[in-house]
């Protein structure tokens, strides 16, 4: 998986609920620091930025959430995805016509 397909993951969990990066980590099938490095990129780029609850006592817990910029490049990323699943479909398609002939 390339970093760009990383960060689509992470930008896409994010996006649709708040994870602990303990969970993000399991759910996505990474390393708790992977999750880290990921998360930390995507803050440099100015994709997400990260809260403490305020009224938590464990201050270690953060909620992450996408900036208006982090919503452009995951829609970039997403019709991105898209185009290579299609384009990997097509393939298929012609492999199965040679392969039936």
């Amino acid at each position: 998986m390339s970093t760009n397909d990383d960060h689509f993951e992470v930008l896409r969990k994010i996006n649709k609920k708040n994870y602990t990066q303990r969970k993000l980590a399991q759910e996505l099938g990474f390393s708790l620091g992977k999750i880290n490095y990921c998360i930390n990129a995507l803050v440099d780029k100015g994709l997400i930025k990260i809260k403490n609850f305020k009224n938590n006592k464990n201050k270690i817990n953060y909620f992450y959430y996408l900036t208006p910029k982090g919503v452009t490049e995951k829609t970039k990323l997403t019709l991105n995805f898209m185009k290579r699943k299609i384009n990997e479909y097509e393939e298929l398609k012609k492999e199965l016509k040679k392969t039936n002939k």
